[in-house]
């Protein structure tokens, strides 16, 4: 799930609520059309955040890691209404799913599984007894949507393009809000020409050969 996450940008509802199907191997895409959201207390099926659907390319090391998710932990069917409560059920064979079966409450995973993980890696510290762990953003599953987006911008990527891959209705937005993550002018430059010469290099044999 962590993988998903900052490999492809997902939401945490649209993490526990991809399908298999949703996952394209042969393409390299990742259709995102659902998530797992909760209403009035019950889990059901939603469309994505603004009903907005799309498709994240799917990295090599990404694929490979669902994989093999897959081959350990096959795809279970998750029946849950559509939309609402009341709604139609639907049947979806997803990725994620609880140990017994049935969908991932996001509030469950987050308390028992998510934050103690953020604890045994030192990332935030353990709550004092009879105390939950802090309520901060930044120690949510959502980091892992800052971290993919500002690995796209040091790679380059434009804000159009990004916009797409995490699911924003304006462009203007993501670059609101991610414009202090892109690499400075002077970054990118020194970025550039270090990149050239590292592949010159490599196939030259070295910076003497290079500049002969």
């Amino acid at each position: 799930m962590a993988d998903v996450g900052g490999g492809c940008g997902l939401r945490q509802g649209e993490i526990v609520g991809l399908a298999i199907d949703a996952v394209n191997h042969e393409t390299g895409w990742v259709h995102v059309d659902c998530q797992v959201k909760v209403v009035n207390g019950h889990l059901v099926f939603s469309p994505p955040k603004r009903s907005k659907e799309r498709d994240v390319p799917l990295p090599d090391r990404i694929a490979h890691v669902l994989k093999r998710h897959s081959e350990e932990f096959p795809a279970a069917e998750v029946t849950l209404p559509w939309l609402r409560p009341d709604g139609p059920p639907v049947t979806k064979r997803l990725l994620f799913s609880l140990a017994g079966g049935g969908a991932v409450r996001r509030t469950d995973f987050n308390t028992r599984v998510w934050k103690p993980a953020l604890v045994a890696a030192e990332v935030i510290g353990e709550p004092k007894p009879g105390q939950r762990h802090q309520a901060a953003r930044e120690h949510g599953m959502h980091a892992l949507r800052h971290f993919y987006a500002s690995v796209l911008l040091d790679a380059g990527e434009n804000i159009k393009a990004l916009s797409t891959y995490l699911g924003h209705g304006d462009p203007g937005f993501t670059l609101r809000t991610y414009t202090h993550l892109m690499p400075s002018r002077e970054g990118r430059t020194r970025k550039a020409v270090d990149s050239t010469y590292e592949t010159a290099n490599s196939l030259l044999g070295g910076p003497q050969a290079t500049l002969r």
